[in-house]
């Protein structure tokens, strides 16, 4: 579970999250919606230990992330966060096996089991045919899905995603979602998700509305 408290942040004059405070569920899929400028991202990154906040706390499972020197911080965010972006940030000159095994080797965890988890999760995603190609040999939908399965591969307590069906027609985009899903249901992985699309949102377990830097509606 995670526990976001009285988080405020501001640059300069701007303050673009105003005493803020939610609880994630485990296995739960939530989603933050909201016009341009909310605070949206901002709290993304303050919650996956990109950011820090001016003050308040972000407790995993009663731990506080904030507090941690950044060599810790940096190995908790390996081991415990997932992280989904827009354009899905493959590196393209590795293939699709070595990208999703790159967290886990960086986390310390063998060139073996690193590889086993990998292919596992690229089987998973039915794309065991193709783990030997590079990020431009494929398409889009598949990308993403190789995005999805390198946030998994140190089994995180949470995936946060920014926008991750932003790039996607409408049919990959469904079946990204469809993916969220049935990680949800299967392996009862947690989702925080910055989206503008409304389908997602609908058929999201919660919705978190913000404007101007606060949550307005859960």
């Amino acid at each position: 579970m995670i526990e976001i408290k009285n988080i405020n942040k501001s640059y300069g004059a701007l303050r673009v999250l105003d005493n803020v405070s939610v609880r994630i569920n485990d296995g739960e899929v939530v989603t933050v919606v909201g016009p341009s400028g909310a605070g949206k991202t901002t709290l993304l990154q303050i919650v996956g230990t990109l950011d820090a906040p001016d003050s308040g706390s972000v407790l995993y499972d009663g731990k506080d992330v904030i507090a941690m020197k950044e060599r810790e911080l940096a190995r908790f965010r390996n081991q415990n966060i997932g992280f989904v972006f827009q354009f899905h940030q493959l590196l393209p000159e590795f293939t699709m096996l070595e990208n999703v095994m790159m967290p886990a080797l960086i986390g310390g965890v063998k060139h073996r089991e690193a590889e086993a988890r990998a292919k596992e999760l690229l089987d998973y995603m039915g794309l065991g045919a193709r783990m030997e190609h590079k990020p431009n040999e494929l398409s889009g939908g598949e990308r993403q899905r190789v995005a999805v399965a390198r946030a998994l591969v140190n089994r995180p307590a949470v995936v946060l995603a920014d926008e991750p069906s932003g790039s996607l027609d409408s049919q990959n985009r469904q079946e990204l979602h469809k993916l969220f899903f049935r990680l949800r249901d299967e392996m009862k992985q947690t989702f925080v998700i910055v989206t503008h699309d409304d389908s997602l949102a609908a058929d999201a377990d919660r919705v978190l509305r913000m404007c101007d830097g606060k949550i307005i509606n859960d």
